[in-house]
């Protein structure tokens, strides 16, 4: 029996595709968002249902209310939703903050921390006891990049990832009463393709564990927060950096 829909953003490759493999091995009935790479989606959803599990791909850009809500209305006809993880995020390009034009700055916020809220606010919507729900787990993918802030890379990532970590404090608090738990995991160096080509080797030996983390131990302490395990865990972001 399905333990609900466990709607995960970006879920095509990287941290995303490692939440979608492991909440459909854990029993979820996932649904994971991809932007333009269909094939990519389709290929974790073939690979999910091949080892048994349920998976469904949907085409949404998060940084679009109208593909927001219709990503929630795909989510609806599938069942009820326990999980909504938002992992969706891009970077901006690197940088100096003088040098970088209004619209990419636009867009970073619009996906990154506006697409979030509104996100979170549909999920709440669907889960709350006191609107007739269930309860639930919201996970927000925030960033070291927020406690670091990225100077000379990408100061306005950073600042929209310290968006995520506010978003978390606050809304852990205002819906815990109504059966929903709202945590963060903030990923450091992690072996997916939002770095520029080259720049973890770069890194790699002025990391503390002289290493680069992997997308399925982030995919590990969300599938943590969503479980029974973490019950009395809200408001809670974990760094999953090591030591970073």
């Amino acid at each position: 029996m399905s333990k609900g829909v466990f709607l995960v953003t970006g879920g095509s490759r990287g941290i995303g595709e490692a939440i979608a493999r492991q909440a459909a091995a854990a029993g979820y009935c996932v649904l994971l968002t991809y932007v333009s790479r269909s094939d990519e989606a389709e290929a974790v959803v073939a690979a999910i249902r091949a080892a048994g599990g349920d998976a469904h791909a949907v085409q949404a850009d998060t940084g679009k209310a109208a593909d927001i809500h219709a990503m929630f209305g795909a989510a609806d006809r599938l069942g009820r939703l326990a999980v909504l993880c938002y992992n969706g995020g891009i970077t901006g390009g690197v940088g100096l903050l003088a040098d970088k034009d209004d619209e990419s700055l636009a867009e970073v916020v619009r996906v990154n921390l506006a697409g979030a809220m509104i996100s979170a606010r549909e999920a709440i919507k669907r889960m709350s006891t006191r609107l007739g729900g269930e309860g639930g787990s919201i996970i927000l993918l925030s960033s070291r990049a927020a406690g670091l802030g990225a100077p000379a890379q990408n100061v306005w990532y950073a600042a929209s990832k310290g968006g995520i970590d506010s978003l978390t404090i606050g809304l852990a608090a205002e819906v815990a009463s109504e059966g929903i738990r709202v945590n963060a995991v903030s990923p450091g160096p992690i072996a997916t393709d939002i770095h520029p080509p080259g720049r973890l080797e770069r890194i790699r030996e002025s990391l503390p564990m002289k290493r680069e983390g992997q997308p399925t131990e982030v995919a590990d302490v969300v599938m943590y927060l969503a479980s029974e395990r973490a019950s009395y865990v809200a408001g809670a972001n974990i760094k999953v950096a090591g030591a970073r």
